[in-house]
């Protein structure tokens, strides 16, 4: 049974979904600048979200180059607030950092001032509660409101951000950013923007690719998790949650 609040969109495979996602992005985006002066987005990793953000970086490329003789939409990358849903508490330029993989992807190939993008602080400044905390600052002073969209990847056991199933972390967060220890899936300490943090956003969009994860898609297209067996089911934009799969992925959805 699928919930009437989940919107889900099916691709022939994660390219097509990322490029799909990547589009409607730009169009999301846009539509927002038109009558709001910036946009919070929350930039997520997987392999699903990075070819998202490449397909990005391709768009805005695209638009540039297009632009006198053939005017596009374009993200203001001047208008946008960049945030991330989780991070691995390792050095600052580790190639498993979901803020380096972002920038290699994306903010490296568009018009984005440093000092919009809002990353996680690391082992050599911090330590992991005073990491959580001091994102937590960040988020309630620069969206306070809550973010626009957030683009969630999710692992076949449901798990989105740092938040895995049944854990404290996600039934019983202390803050809107949490520190994660013994995490499931190395590296074991993480920091994440809790459950509330993520129903926060308008608008949730999952990228989920792959037949493993099917079982998974189909709990959150039914969107109830009452177990906190499911995290990726408890995910749920204010106005609208997308639900991206790829046909692999969307075998277990009802029609």
């Amino acid at each position: 049974m699928t919930s009437p609040h989940v919107h889900i969109r099916v691709q022939a495979d994660q390219n097509d979904l990322a490029l799909a996602a990547a589009r409607e992005l730009v169009h999301a985006v846009t539509h927002l600048q038109r009558t709001q002066p910036e946009v919070r987005l929350v930039l997520t990793g997987g392999g699903a979200g990075i070819a998202t953000l490449r397909h990005l970086a391709a768009l805005d490329h695209a638009a540039v180059r297009s632009a006198e003789d053939f005017p596009t939409e374009r993200i203001d990358w001047n208008r946008v607030l960049i945030f991330f849903g989780d991070e691995r508490f390792l050095p600052v330029g580790d190639p498993e950092r979901n803020d380096t993989q972002a920038d290699e992807a994306l903010l490296n190939h568009v018009s984005i001032p440093d000092h919009r993008v809002f990353r996680y602080s690391s082992p050599e400044v911090s330590s992991l509660d005073d990491a959580a905390t001091a994102y937590a600052a960040t988020v309630r002073e620069q969206a306070p409101e809550g973010f626009d969209i957030h683009l969630l990847g999710m692992g076949p056991e449901g798990h989105i951000n740092s938040l895995f199933p049944h854990t404290p972390e996600l039934m019983n967060p202390q803050d809107i950013v949490v520190p994660v220890r013994d995490c499931p899936k190395p590296p074991p300490e993480r920091v994440s923007l809790s459950i509330d943090a993520v129903g926060s956003a308008d608008e949730v969009w999952l990228l989920v690719a792959g037949g493993a994860k099917a079982e998974a898609a189909a709990k959150v297209a039914a969107g109830t998790d009452e177990e906190y067996l499911w995290p990726a089911a408890l995910a749920s934009g204010r106005k609208k949650t997308l639900l991206w799969v790829d046909k692999e992925a969307a075998a277990g959805l009802s029609d």
